[in-house]
């Protein structure tokens, strides 16, 4: 009897599957959604590189010491302020002699006039000749060629002084300070004394494949309209927090390069607070929006290594395992589906590791799933609190 009774409960859980009988246990209760096209967001992230829009790097002219350090890493500077100060004895030294030399041409100059005019009025007189005259009119042209040259070494003099007051060209953050107070520079030297990078505008440099920009450029036309189509991207720093402005992106490079086949691609992002800073790096966020599409959670998919299985319940009320196909890009919590599923279709969205091919079951939406939770939840409260009591008044 008994084991009839055991092969009964095994009749009775084969009728529940598709292909068997009605009677026997109900069919299990799932949660099963309904396929419907939606507009969806997905976005892509490309690595990217920080630069200033304007990154100078300052070296110096003059050759000597550095004597004075003005500034500090990151240190955020105006157009013509002082940097360094180099070793200027020598060039001031130069600067005075100079001026002397001007001095002297000056006064040679003066001399050489008063001769010239003195000659002219004694050769209207007949006093001396025409040669004394010419000799007279040379020296003074002598003395202004002296003078004039005088002046361009005092002015030359000058700049080589000023070369020992380095200033920045723009305005910007300073970067890194790799020489120190004593330190021999020279413009010949390797590295530079800093680099100045105008942050005010920072450009996120990335790179997309070869075949991307050819389908950019075949769908818009040019180079020139395929920048216009980028959507407006964001920007995610490498703490992983998204930056507050939004980019443009503003030109692709022309060159493709042979050791990625990629394609550079830069997009500039307002920097008012000064909080991106050249060299950094981060993450170029291109979002992409498709207006038709069948959106379904992933935690609805079954994952088999490249594969991706759906159970899609048949008008039986029994479930077919169905391979489906998705876009390569998503979210982590979604997937658009590109094949395999159709709009109207009903596929089960939560328990499926309990389902297998050809099972019968009883679909309910979503929201009735989650209350029946709740209820047997509250119920086995209910059942605990209860068996506590009892257990309590029988001691």
């Amino acid at each position: 009897m008994k084991h009839k009774m055991t092969l009964l409960a095994a009749l009775a859980a084969v009728l529940v599957s598709c292909g068997g009988q009605q009677s026997g246990p109900a069919a299990p209760e799932f949660a099963v959604r309904t396929a419907s096209t939606t507009s969806a967001e997905l976005s892509q992230s490309y690595p990217a590189t920080l630069r200033g829009v304007q990154d100078v790097q300052i070296r110096p002219k003059a050759t000597g010491f550095l004597t004075r350090i003005l500034v500090h890493e990151g240190q955020h500077v105006s157009a013509g302020q002082q940097l360094f100060v180099i070793d200027n004895e020598t060039a001031t030294a130069q600067v005075r002699t100079a001026e002397a030399a001007v001095n002297t041409a000056t006064a040679q100059l003066a001399t050489a006039k008063l001769t010239r005019d003195n000659s002219v009025e004694l050769h209207k007189n007949g006093v001396i000749g025409d040669f004394e005259l010419a000799s007279a009119m040379n020296t003074y042209a002598t003395a202004e060629a002296g003078l004039a040259q005088a002046k361009a070494a005092l002015a030359s003099a000058k700049d080589q002084l000023s070369y020992c007051y380095v200033s920045a060209p723009v305005a910007g953050i300073v970067g890194t300070l790799p020489y120190k107070l004593g330190s021999l520079v020279s413009g010949s030297s390797t590295v530079p004394l800093t680099t100045i990078a105008d942050a005010s505008t920072i450009e996120a440099y990335f790179s997309i494949t070869e075949k991307d920009m050819m389908q950019l450029i075949s769908a818009n036309g040019s180079v020139a309209d395929a920048v216009k189509a980028f959507p407006t991207v964001r920007l995610e720093l490498a703490d992983g927090t998204m930056y507050s402005e939004q980019g443009t992106v503003t030109r692709l490079s022309g060159v493709v390069d042979q050791a990625t086949g990629s394609v550079q691609v830069i997009a500039a992002f307002a920097n008012p607070q000064g909080l991106l800073r050249s060299g950094g790096i981060g993450k170029v966020i291109i979002p992409q929006t498709d207006s038709a599409s069948i959106v379904i959670p992933q935690a609805s998919v079954i994952q088999v290594q490249d594969k991706k299985f759906v159970y899609v319940l048949g008008a039986d009320s029994c479930v077919k395992y169905t391979e489906i196909q998705v876009n390569p890009k998503d979210d982590g919590k979604t997937f658009i589906v590109t094949g395999g599923l159709e709009e109207g279709q009903q596929f089960v969205s939560i328990g499926i590791t309990k389902l297998q091919e050809g099972m019968k079951v009883s679909p309910i939406s979503e929201e009735q799933y989650y209350k029946n939770i709740e209820e047997a939840a509250e119920l086995a409260k209910g059942q605990a609190s209860a068996k506590g009591f009892v257990e309590a008044m029988t001691k």
